[in-house]
């Protein structure tokens, strides 16, 4: 996803963008080549808590969730501005 598509996305369901749209961009792809997932299906765990296959069990994350989601805020945060 691009920086552009992730900034109308959440405007458009949330009403204001509160992070880095480019930096989000980054650490998406960089989390999705790393565990080899599908871009926006990551993009739905981050901002939605969407179950992607094997990241939830019985509701809460599992070692796998939490580490797309942690690889995910490191690379975020690396790319802040």
């Amino acid at each position: 996803m691009k920086a552009e598509e992730i900034q109308d996305y959440i405007e458009g369901h949330y009403g204001h963008m509160k992070h880095c749209a480019d930096s989000m961009e980054l650490a998406l792809e960089y989390t999705a080549n790393e565990y080899d997932v599908d871009v926006e299906d990551l993009f739905h765990l981050i901002i939605e808590n969407e179950p992607m296959s094997g990241t939830h069990s019985y509701g809460f994350h599992t070692a796998y969730g939490r580490g797309l989601i942690n690889t995910f805020k490191n690379e975020y945060y690396n790319h802040a501005r």
